[in-house]
């Protein structure tokens, strides 16, 4: 299905998977997806041919110059920040650097992303961020992670009250096959999938397109903002 007025959705960090399918989605219903990369060249190489043809800009979430130079990009419908740094371990290892550049990725990139490119949005246009299911179903190993999607939480209130009319969403995903949990193994995939499925309510893990389908949602329907979008089977409720 194509839309009337193609919409402009900015990826940062686009070169995923995920990123892959929302472009791949956009392209399909007549959209203008644009990836921001921190590395073009290496991005442009894994895209599929379906996308060959999609735009990639630099933007380096920690490098806020390549941030004001997207403004040259605009207008923008929607800005969607994918980018993710792991800082995963139990408390005693926790490493200061890691710590940083978990907060760079989801936290103060994206900040400087709405510090940017607010101006360059149209009307209707959304933020959206993404958080995860960590932030309310934290476990051991997890507690940056768990503190940094909750973060993203809060920062999509707080933005959406400031930047108004211009939204700000959050997206937190559960257990998404993605390719993420390949390095299970066949049989370890399929044990954890079982036991993630059995605890959640949807009694399933979640597909790319599940996620696609919630960052179209927050992209189309202008009354959505200020909140967060679990996308996790209710994963989160118990």
């Amino acid at each position: 299905m194509s839309n009337t007025t193609p919409k402009r959705i900015l990826l940062i960090g686009g070169g995923s998977g995920i990123g892959h399918a929302i472009a791949a989605a956009a392209l399909e219903r007549g959209d203008q997806p644009v990836i921001g990369a921190r590395d073009p060249q290496h991005t442009a190489s894994t895209l599929p041919e379906a996308l060959r043809d999609v735009p990639i800009v630099h933007a380096d979430l920690a490098d806020e110059y390549t941030l004001v130079d997207l403004q040259q990009r605009g207008p923008f419908d929607a800005v969607v920040s994918l980018a993710a740094a792991s800082a995963n371990g139990p408390i005693d290892a926790l490493d200061r650097t890691a710590i940083h550049n978990a907060f760079d990725a989801k936290v103060a990139g994206p900040l400087l992303l709405a510090k940017h490119l607010h101006g360059s949005m149209r009307p209707g246009g959304v933020f959206v961020f993404f958080s995860g299911v960590a932030a309310w179903k934290p476990a051991p190993g997890l507690s940056v992670m768990a503190t940094v999607n909750g973060a993203v939480a809060f920062m999509a209130e707080a933005l959406a009250v400031e930047l108004a009319p211009v939204r700000a969403v959050a997206i937190s995903p559960g257990i998404i096959d993605s390719g993420l949990w390949d390095f299970m193994g066949d049989d370890g995939k399929r044990d954890f999938f079982e036991a993630t499925a059995a605890a959640n309510p949807a009694r399933r893990v979640g597909t790319p397109a599940d996620i696609v389908g919630a960052v179209l949602l927050a992209v189309d329907n202008t009354f959505i903002t200020g909140t967060t979008l679990h996308v996790d089977g209710g994963g989160h409720l118990g």
